[in-house]
């Protein structure tokens, strides 16, 4: 175990009570110490991830001891990559928090001890309450909270009144008769932000009509929340003044400004959820504040805050329906305005062409490995779901399959493991283009009946991607499948009739161009509607059942299968009667079977000899190949999106906040969250510290 120094605050324990009762600055102090001692329960694994981030960035070295300056403690510290306008800079601001020597550097000692801190549930507070603890006693008097608060404010920023009322109430009438303990604390600065908004106004509403000017109401913002906004929000604070007539804004607009910034992340949260119920992906004020109501307990927001929320969103106009984006510049403070080419040159709408051409090419590709691997796991299943529904009532000789379990019983003894996977070579040669194609189709279609803004795609167009997706892919699928279906006819049947089984290339040669498309009447029939179910039923489980996007949920692997495999049951047993004429069509019949003229001549003869009960041959069987093998193959072709992205790919316009992103290290979100604190004592507090 690493050795670790304690800090002063540490060693001592006081006892200001003349009973002997544990006092605010007693109990104080022993958190402080159990938060140290804390150490001694840190994973061995966690100490030596802690060593490796102080020795990758500590570059001072005195005495043979490594140390970090308060560059190297930023860069040890602050998030990457973090999802706010707070700069890496201003992480310096903790570095007195960590320095608990005072020597300007901190040390292994130290670093363990602040990481330590990092990982308590209140490590916010507690790090703001240690920053404004000058003096390591366990307790903050009235003098160091003043001294604290001037020291990181600019002489040209709005005046505070330390003597007012609302200091009185927290610290007392006589400045140092009473002091804050750590939870005193925290509440003192929850509520300081509420004190200086309304001492601000007051100071701004010289003649106390109850009104003030729009730039003074931006000056406000920027001092108590400007790290909160993005840019285009600052630059419209102004023009909250046209919400009621007179130019001017009231105390309770910025109150209400004020609220909606305080609670931004419920107001996330409302909005992404109202969202995505609604039918179009847009809302309306009342559909943002029936939500909330539906959705607290209480109303949390007023109608006057709704109407600041659109009219930030919706750039001025309150009575517009909104999708999730247009609410990105209040959501997000990195928000830029995205540029939009004023004039499209020749070139660039080639470039687009080759560019469109390029990303095709991509998804065919992904979509062939991805068809070649889920067809693969399952060709076992299709092989004995063929040789089923071929077998026929009405042959002349005996029935070779009781059911599903006997043909693979047989299967196996007689033809052994590779007998299951005959026929593989030419199915994997054609499975590549025909899923390729399939998922190339359905993609393109359904990116341009997307709604850019929303993401959403009405259901009939949902309809139309897979119906054509499906009927593209026949041009591959059937020259495929009959060869497929001949090479897995061939082993039992040929055993017994002492036949020599045949090569797909005698197949093909036998067959001719116009023979390889038997059956694609049929072929058409099953494939069409059977991709028309699967991808809208395929993207609605993703979305409805399993939340895909809500709050910026991602799927797991397992989630993402499963909503492929369902979503290929139904569309499975609902196509089989087109799959079992395709079958019978395009298997060579053999000596007193039934002839077949046509896909109408097979539906007749079929029903008429076997009963309806034949059209659905093989559908547990179907259902059984089908829902896995189009599981893995989804899975398979979204992975290598995932993990092989296209490189020029123009990027979704996504709302993407800390709401919505996992943290890469909890201790280092803990961090931030303390400079957020800090930074809502006044804009320019970390700023000046970093300066």
């Amino acid at each position: 175990m690493f050795p670790v120094n304690l800090p002063p605050v540490f060693n001592t324990v006081h006892c200001d009570s003349e009973d002997g009762t544990t006092s605010s600055r007693k109990k104080t102090a022993l958190s402080a110490i159990n938060t140290v001692k804390s150490v001694m329960a840190v994973p061995e694994n966690e100490l030596k991830r802690w060593r490796r981030i102080f020795d990758s960035n500590a570059q001072i070295v005195v005495e043979g001891e490594k140390y970090l300056s308060p560059d190297q403690f930023v860069n040890a510290i602050a998030p990457k990559g973090d999802l706010t306008k707070i700069g890496r800079a201003q992480f310096a601001t903790l570095f007195p928090v960590a320095d608990s020597s005072k020597r300007g550097l901190v040390s292994w000692d130290d670093f363990v001890v602040f990481e330590t801190i990092l990982k308590r549930p209140d490590a916010d507070y507690w790090i703001a309450f240690q920053y404004f603890d000058v003096d390591n006693s366990g307790t903050i008097t009235y003098d160091e909270f003043k001294n604290v608060f001037k020291a990181n404010i600019g002489p040209d920023a709005i005046p505070f009144d330390f003597d007012c009322d609302w200091v009185k109430l927290y610290l007392g009438k006589k400045n140092g008769t009473h002091v804050l303990g750590y939870n005193e604390f925290t509440q003192l600065m929850k509520g300081l932000q509420g004190e200086r908004l309304r001492q601000a106004f007051k100071y701004f509403d010289a003649d106390q009509d109850g009104f003030i000017k729009p730039d003074q109401f931006k000056r406000i913002i920027l001092e108590l929340a400007g790290h909160k906004l993005s840019e285009a929000v600052i630059e419209r604070l102004p023009t909250l003044c046209t919400l009621t007539p007179g130019g001017r804004i009231s105390y309770s607009e910025v109150v209400a400004f004020h609220n909606v910034i305080r609670e931004m992340d419920m107001v996330e949260r409302i909005i992404r959820e109202a969202t995505a119920k609604s039918k179009d992906g847009r809302i309306d004020q009342s559909d943002f504040i029936n939500h909330c109501s539906s959705s607290t307990r209480y109303s949390l927001f007023t109608p006057m805050e709704a109407s600041i929320i659109f009219h930030f969103a919706g750039r001025g106009s309150t009575t517009s329906r909104l999708a999730l984006i247009d609410f990105a510049q209040l959501l997000d403070p990195r928000w830029r305005a995205p540029t939009v080419p004023s004039k499209v040159k020749p070139e660039t709408k080639t470039g687009s062409f080759l560019n469109e051409v390029a990303h095709s090419v991509y998804n065919f590709v992904l979509g062939g490995i991805a068809g070649a691997f889920g067809a693969t796991i399952v060709y076992p299943i299709d092989l004995v779901k063929t040789r089923m529904q071929n077998q026929r009532s009405t042959v002349v000789g005996q029935i070779l399959y009781k059911n599903s379990f006997d043909c693979i019983r047989k299967v196996f003894h007689n033809e052994g493991f590779v007998g299951f996977y005959r026929g593989l070579g030419p199915q994997l040669i054609g499975v590549a283009p025909e899923k390729a194609i399939k998922l190339t189709v359905n993609d393109f279609i359904r990116s341009r009946a997307m709604d850019p803004e929303t993401g959403r795609i009405k259901l009939y167009w949902e309809l139309i991607a897979g119906g054509s997706a499906g009927g593209c892919q026949v041009i591959f699928t059937n020259p495929l499948e009959i060869v497929k279906i001949r090479l897995q006819m061939q082993g039992e049947a040929a055993k017994l009739e002492g036949a020599v089984p045949k090569g797909a290339v005698h197949i093909i040669r036998q067959l001719g161009l116009l023979g390889l498309y038997k059956g694609a009447s049929a072929c058409l029939l099953r494939d069409i509607p059977f991709s028309a179910i699967y991808f809208p039923a395929y993207a609605h489980l993703k979305k409805d059942i399993f939340n895909e996007g809500y709050n910026g949920k991602q799927l797991s692997f397992f989630e993402t299968l499963a909503a492929a495999a369902i979503a290929g049951m139904p569309a499975a047993y609902f196509t089989t009667p087109a799959d079992v004429v395709k079958t019978r069509l395009q298997v060579e019949a053999k000596t007193g079977q039934t002839h077949y003229k046509g896909m109408a001549d097979a539906f007749v003869k079929i029903y008429r000899e076997e009963g309806f009960k034949a059209f659905f041959k093989g559908g547990p069987a179907r259902i059984i190949r089908s829902s896995p093998q189009f599981g893995f193959t989804l899975v398979a072709y979204e992975y290598l999106h995932k993990y092989l992205p296209y490189p020029y790919q123009d990027k979704h316009r996504e709302v993407e906040t800390a709401l919505t992103t996992q943290p890469e290290d909890m201790s280092k979100i803990r961090a931030r969250n303390a400079l957020k604190i800090l930074l809502d004592v006044h804009g320019d507090f970390a700023r000046r510290s970093a300066a």
